[in-house]
């Protein structure tokens, strides 16, 4: 089965990525934890057999390893002011796809080819909830149904509940809970799950240093 595999990702500058990360780690040391957690994001992505990647980006790309990596995707540029906005136009951009459509983040680094298969595997939509009560992935087989996403409050405890609500559809597939990075505690937990990641060096590079 074709699908788009819809990552948004914002570009990894210091001081404007990760900042929850900051202090312990200095902005310079959170910008090159984001760039590796989106490096093993799209690697994960591209090995994903069926999808097509597409990639919403926020801000300019200067690092030539993430550079490359976007090469292989189809890149887009996010549009709107809120983030709801710009999760509803990413989806509206890739509906002339007409596929059914996965959208992850790049906050969840340890995402295999395996599992976004598996989780591009719904009738209607499918929710995969975070930890922390948000959520790090949606399915859906209308990418035009996001536009429900405007008026959900973004960044709190209760955005999976409130978005699962207003999707207002009869079937939602719930995917595996997974936690996504957003402290220095969570960074820790999803490095120790995958140990040889390019995100698990790059933290504990910043570790060493930061000390």
């Amino acid at each position: 089965m074709r699908f788009c595999l819809l990552v948004m990702a914002k570009s990894p500058v210091p001081g404007q990525v990760k900042t929850r990360l900051c202090p312990p780690l200095s902005p310079e040391q959170a910008a090159d934890v984001a760039a590796a957690a989106l490096l093993d994001t799209l690697e994960a992505a591209l090995e994903t057999p069926g999808a097509v990647p597409v990639v919403a980006l926020a801000g300019v790309v200067r690092r030539e390893d993430v550079r490359t990596a976007l090469a292989q995707c189809v890149v887009i540029p996010q549009r709107g002011e809120t983030f709801g906005d710009r999760l509803a136009n990413a989806h509206a951009d890739i509906a002339r796809f007409r596929m059914p459509v996965l959208q992850i983040g790049m906050d969840t680094p340890q995402v295999t080819p395996s599992l976004l298969q598996a989780c591009a595997e719904f009738d209607e939509a499918a929710l995969g909830m975070a930890a922390d009560g948000g959520w790090w992935a949606l399915g859906l087989r209308d990418p035009l149904r996001a536009d429900v996403l405007r008026d959900v409050p973004m960044s709190r405890a209760d955005t999976g509940a409130l978005t699962l609500e207003a999707l207002r559809v009869r079937d939602v597939r719930m995917l595996p809970v997974l936690s996504d990075v957003d402290t220095i505690a969570d960074a820790g937990a999803v490095a120790a799950h995958i140990p040889d990641s390019r995100f698990a060096a790059a933290l504990a590079s910043a570790a060493v240093v930061a000390r």
